[in-house]
């Protein structure tokens, strides 16, 4: 209304300041009267049609169709269309966390997300899903979850076309464009693209293991580890081979094992040329090369080129053996050694001989085998020259030199 007899001041019409502001606070008041009256909404916005009481949640509203976003970050220069979230920007500046959970005492920077961190607390699951009945104690998890159903990936790369279900998927994707990586631990400065990345390689520095298994009560850094690791006593093995039905436990098992029947092996070793099915196994295999051992025992100094054999070692100390066959109760320091043993008991031998048909329980065995076809001796006695095909043969040998008699 104030606007109205400033226009009309502007084509020629006299107005006293104080007339104007005398009709402008009566005609709100009047406006505000008829509204708590009729609750009639009288502000539209012709572009789709929303109505709103009052005209500053009107002018907010505008922003949404004209992408205005007046609030500006002094500190990052982001900008908002509503001062508000401005207000929760800065939080991620200054580290403020005003909104506590007075169950646990975690804190957060936004009163909805003390909202939805309360629901852990009491169970309470609000949204759910109308094809599945599956529930989410967060509307925006239902709405993801529903595109599982729908296919619907509304998310694009703009780079290599990918498409995605959720934006912050889309958001850490790109990064592998762009190599970013914000996330940098302030005790070793290793930099990460994802904050779960870094929160979970925290603890490596601080030995935090939150995930217990409830059944032999291990604990592991990582979710995800721990469901792995509760297979171990369900035998469950849910990834099969859709060629050979050969079951894992682990995607990534099943992943590595589908290469065997292609053939591929896109990871090569730029110093030896050797090529490998997994690039965890070519990360390992250049330490070979450069002789770098990081991985060291802390009770007798023992190194190691890989953390999983360091883990192994150590039982070598405590006697761990925590794989037992549900068979026959033999207990193993290794979960390999134990599915090589069970092969006892079933008779399975899954490595065969491409070229004769011969079967073998051990893979080692099998490589071991396929050199009487080709002839390799790879083992060779530093003293003599002599070639084996086999390390054990070798050991036999050098008894020769030392003098050494065999057990």
């Amino acid at each position: 209304m104030l606007d109205t007899y400033k226009n009309l001041n502007d084509i020629g019409y006299s107005w006293e300041d104080n007339n104007i502001e005398e009709h402008s606070t009566s005609s709100t008041r009047h406006e505000r009267h008829e509204r708590s009256q009729t609750r009639l909404k009288p502000s539209v916005y012709t572009q789709c049609l929303n109505a709103f009481e009052y005209n500053s949640h009107f002018q907010r509203h505008k922003r949404t169709h004209n992408g205005e976003k007046p609030y500006e970050c002094n500190q990052c220069g982001k900008a908002f269309g509503r001062y508000s979230h401005l207000q929760t920007h800065k939080r991620t500046h200054t580290g403020e966390k005003p909104y506590e959970c007075d169950q646990c005492g975690k804190a957060f920077s936004q009163h909805t997300h003390l909202q939805t961190h309360k629901r852990r607390h009491t169970g309470e699951k609000p949204y759910k899903c109308n094809q599945c009945g599956k529930a989410f104690s967060q509307k925006s998890t239902l709405q993801m979850h529903k595109r599982t159903h729908t296919g619907e990936k509304p998310y694009e790369c703009n780079q290599c076309g990918k498409t995605f279900s959720q934006r912050s998927t889309l958001q850490m994707h790109k990064r592998t464009h762009t190599g970013e990586k914000p996330y940098e631990c302030n005790q070793c400065a290793k930099a990460f693209a994802r904050y779960s990345h870094l929160q979970t390689h925290k603890r490596i520095h601080t030995g935090e293991k939150p995930y217990e298994c409830n059944q032999c009560a291990k604990a592991f850094t990582r979710y995800n580890h721990l469901q792995m690791h509760k297979r171990t006593h369900t035998g469950e093995k849910p990834y099969e081979c859709n060629q050979c039905g050969k079951a894992f436990s682990q995607h990534s098992y099943l992943k590595t094992h589908k290469k065997r029947h292609t053939g591929e092996k896109p990871y090569e070793c730029n110093q030896c040329g050797k090529a490998f099915t997994d690039h965890s196994v070519l990360h390992v295999h250049i330490r070979s090369h450069t002789g770098e051992k990081p991985y060291k025992c802390n009770q007798c100094g023992k190194a190691f080129s890989h953390h999983s054999t360091l883990k192994m070692h150590k039982r070598s100390h405590t006697g761990e053996k925590p794989y037992e066959c549900n068979q026959c109760g033999k207990a193993f320091s290794h979960h390999s050694t134990l599915k090589m043993h069970k092969r006892s008991h079933t008779g399975e031998k899954p490595y065969e001989c491409n070229q004769c048909g011969k079967a073998f329980t051990r893979y080692s065995h099998l490589q071991t085998h396929k050199r009487t076809h080709t002839g390799e001796k790879p083992y060779e006695c530093r003293q003599c020259g002599k070639a084996f095909s086999q390390h054990s043969h070798l050991q036999k040998h050098k008894r020769i030199h030392t003098g050494e008699k065999p057990n």
